[in-house]
Parts: C-alpha cells; sequence; structure tokens
C-alpha cells in the first residue's frame, strides 16, 4: 500500500466513528467483551494490543485467534464465518448500535462504516501481524 493511500484511509478513519470508542461483544447474548475496535495499539483493550487479551492471537477471546470461538471462520460466533447470523456486535460506551461485525455481507445491519469494510477485507492478513496492520490502518 502506498503511503498516501495509507494516509487517506487514515483521515477517514479518523472521520467515521465521530470519536466514539466502539467495542465489540459477542457470544450467544452478545455479553461476552472481545475489545475495543478503534482503540490504539497501547490500549489493554484493544484488538490491536497483540500482546493484550483482544489483540493477542493466542486468546481465546481474540477475534483474531483462528481455532478460537471468536476467530474461527467455522464458528457461528465469529465475524469471519461468512454464513453466520450469530456473529459480534459493535456498540459505543453508550450501548449504541453500530452494526452486526461479520463478513457476511448479507446481514441485516451489518458493520459496514469504513473500518469495518478494512477489517473485513484484510482480516486474514491482519492476524498475521495485527501491530503492523494497526499502523497501516491508523497512522
Amino acid at each position: 500500500m502506498n503511503k498516501y493511500l495509507i494516509f487517506f484511509i487514515g483521515l477517514v478513519l479518523a472521520s467515521i466513528t465521530n470519536g466514539q470508542t466502539l467495542h465489540l461483544y459477542g457470544g450467544n447474548n452478545h455479553d461476552v467483551y472481545l475489545g475495543c475496535l478503534n482503540c490504539d495499539s497501547y490500549d489493554s483493550n484493544s484488538i490491536w494490543n497483540e500482546y493484550g487479551t483482544y489483540g493477542n492471537s493466542y486468546n481465546s477471546k481474540s477475534i483474531w485467534n483462528e481455532y478460537g470461538t471468536y476467530g474461527n471462520e467455522y464458528n457461528s460466533n465469529s465475524p469471519w464465518n461468512e454464513y453466520s447470523n450469530d456473529s459480534p456486535v459493535v456498540v459505543d460506551k453508550d450501548g449504541d448500535f453500530y452494526g452486526y461485525f461479520t463478513l457476511n455481507g448479507y446481514r441485516s445491519k451489518r458493520a459496514d462504516f469504513k473500518l469495518a469494510l478494512t477489517i473485513y477485507k484484510y482480516y486474514d492478513l491482519i492476524r498475521d501481524d495485527v501491530g503492523k496492520w494497526y499502523d497501516k490502518i491508523f497512522e
């Protein structure tokens, strides 16, 4: 990706949430916290913190754990299951709903803001190097 495209993506992503911090919740009742979608990579709750619970590819609550409940493309609770209707939800701190976080393009009320669409497109590459992708997307 060239540096101008990366800069443009960063500008777009900064404006899409109007400053709202967005969180992922999964599980059958969306009661399992899966991390902060747009927090920086030093935040302990960030999906971009590869050393934290939610950004670590080995943690059971990480969407980047391809063998875990929330990162396995065959699990109905994973955003990477393109046929699932049980994917995580995106909400802000007040509980306002931003959509279902899923590859399933037919899912009603799918999160379709720029950051979500970027993650959907590159998720399999992102999970290989979360830190590098944080830098590409946000800086």
